[in-house]
């Protein structure tokens, strides 16, 4: 599955770096996204949803609703299959605005989704 992690963060006790790390472990390409941050565990890191390559399958969050209103635009325009608000992330706007466009969401922790099989 290709997965861009957005927020993600080179500090190892960020929800976000652990995100990374396990998403590798089990097998997912993934693809951090954070502007000004150069690699996270040997990864390119994009400045941005527009510069990753190719489609992707999920969008996990790792940033507050006030940053991803303003990005929603690119978020809605990478067309994921599933985008999921990890806790702190929540935007009921933009779950709505996903959900219209086709989108599934959840709400919902990536590390707790992959460690049970239900990602």
């Amino acid at each position: 599955m290709r997965v861009a992690v957005l927020g993600a963060s080179d500090k190892k006790d960020r929800y976000s770096y652990k995100a990374v790390e396990l998403l590798l472990k089990y097998g997912h390409t993934v693809y951090p996204v954070r502007p000004r941050l150069k690699t996270v565990l040997g990864l390119t890191v994009y400045p941005n949803l527009a510069a990753v390559p190719g489609p992707l399958d999920t969008i996990t969050l790792y940033v507050n609703a006030d940053v991803s209103s303003g990005i929603q635009a690119d978020i809605l325009d990478s067309h994921p299959q599933r985008i999921i608000f990890n806790p702190g992330a929540e935007n009921e706007a933009l779950e709505c605005e996903a959900k219209a466009h086709g989108i599934v969401t959840q709400r919902a922790c990536t590390l707790l989704l992959l460690k049970s099989g239900q990602f």
